[in-house]
């Protein structure tokens, strides 16, 4: 698959066939959208990509505790709808840092992209630019940043700070030259989480060459071909380009060891140094607590994402959903509070709206689709939630986003006699 592959469909209903659909005339049927939900793309994935890949991916840390958790906090809200206010008018546009965008969700952070999917973060940052939704590139890339950003210069760049101040300073220069606007720091990934789930598959950093490996590999020709050998062959063996200012190490390696370097020591100083350092927006994601939120807007920050890393890093951490209310209020809209970790559906985008979201940002979805159909697929994907945002707003009886709040909602029991 091509980075403007169109999107993948099925099978659903009688009338002939086209060679774009790669059924022939005489099968005399049309193919209906291949997914009907972000969700359709996660089993479709898990059948195409080699399974170290898919865990990678779909992994998180120890128990899944904190994996569950996102969904689970999202269940306990219900919808108190409003009938007949007229919700012709309704509109799905929502602004931030001074632009409109066409939904109130944008694509998070993932590395290594461009291994799950054909030159994965060109697909994602263009199919972003053509959707009108932000994209957060991130730093565990195997594309140069240098690469991506024409695909879509208003896309975002997600740094891990490297341990050392001068590895820092060079970092966030090399940033800036490159023409990013928006820097996201993570900062909940000093000490990297214990994510044995994605070991038990086969998958390291850098890949180490075996046999399961290879079987792995040929199990799932249409991703080996369509997907790495073809990076091979065009653009030669992808390395973490974007950790640091220099170039990383190769993805697939038997004795190179990634540089994840010493990290344990940074501290709030060191977010300060960003701050001197960078001259455009600066957002702190990894946030969970109220009392980090106001630190961060003291030390500069434009804004803050909440999230526990789609549960890949301490387990049992809550849902950044369920802390979302109280450092909305701490902060009191002095800054924006965006959010991501286990959102998959319009409804979900609602309720954390509804509690005082700025922004929310949605991950594994979207480079699944992209895995299966490139661009196209991943501009599909926007559209299905950015369709189900729009229909629920009308259902619940809303025009716009900001006539979202706590009111629209009812807190649902949860446990075992509930």
């Amino acid at each position: 698959m091509t980075s403007g592959a169109k999107p993948l469909t099925g099978p659903i209903e009688a009338v002939p066939g086209t060679a774009a659909t790669g059924i022939p005339a005489s099968a005399g049927r049309r193919r209906r959208p291949f997914a009907l939900a972000l969700a359709d793309y996660e089993a479709a994935a898990r059948r195409r990509l080699p399974r170290p890949v898919f865990g990678y991916i779909a992994g998180a840390a120890e128990t899944n505790a904190a994996l569950d958790d996102n969904r689970q906090a999202l269940r306990e809200y219900g919808f108190v709808p409003r009938v007949l206010v007229g919700v012709g008018a309704r509109k799905t546009a929502t602004p931030m840092f001074g632009r409109d965008y066409a939904a109130p969700f944008g694509i998070a952070p993932m590395g290594l992209s461009a291994l799950a999917a054909y030159r994965g973060d060109i697909a994602l940052a263009a199919a972003a630019r053509a959707a009108r939704v932000p994209m957060i590139m991130s730093a565990s890339s195997l594309i140069r940043m240098e690469d991506v950003i024409p695909h879509n210069p208003e896309a975002w760049f997600q740094a891990y700070l490297p341990g050392e101040p001068d590895r820092i300073v060079a970092l966030i220069d090399r940033i800036a030259a490159a023409g990013f606007g928006t820097l996201v720091v993570t900062v909940d990934t000093v000490i990297s989480g214990n994510r044995e789930n994605i070991t038990r598959t086969g998958f390291s950093t850098p890949l180490r060459p075996s046999l399961r490996l290879a079987l792995d590999g040929l199990a799932r020709p249409r991703w080996t071909a369509g997907t790495f050998l073809r990076t091979l062959a065009r653009h030669g063996m992808p390395h973490f380009e974007n950790s640091h200012a220099a170039r990383g190490a190769p993805i697939l390696s038997a004795s190179v060891l990634r540089d994840f370097g010493n990290r344990d020591h940074l501290c709030w100083d060191h977010l300060r140094l960003v701050r001197d350092r960078w001259r455009g927006r600066l957002v702190v994601k990894g946030i969970m607590a109220a009392a980090d939120a106001r630190t961060a807007r003291d030390l500069g920050a434009d804004g803050v994402i909440l999230s526990n890393h789609g549960g890949r890093q301490l387990d049992a951490t809550v849902s950044p959903l369920r802390t979302l209310p109280a450092v909305v209020q701490a902060l009191g809209g002095t800054i924006p509070v965006m959010i991501d970790s286990g959102f998959r559906r319009g409804t979900d985008v609602l309720k954390a709206m509804a509690l005082g979201a700025a922004f929310v940002f949605v991950g594994r979805p979207f480079l699944y689709a992209a895995s299966l159909g490139g661009r196209a697929e991943v501009e599909r994907a926007i559209t299905i939630l950015k369709d189900e945002v729009g229909r629920n707003m009308g259902l619940l009886g809303v025009n716009a986003l900001s006539e979202l709040g706590p009111d629209r909602l009812h807190r649902i029991p949860s446990g075992p006699n509930s």
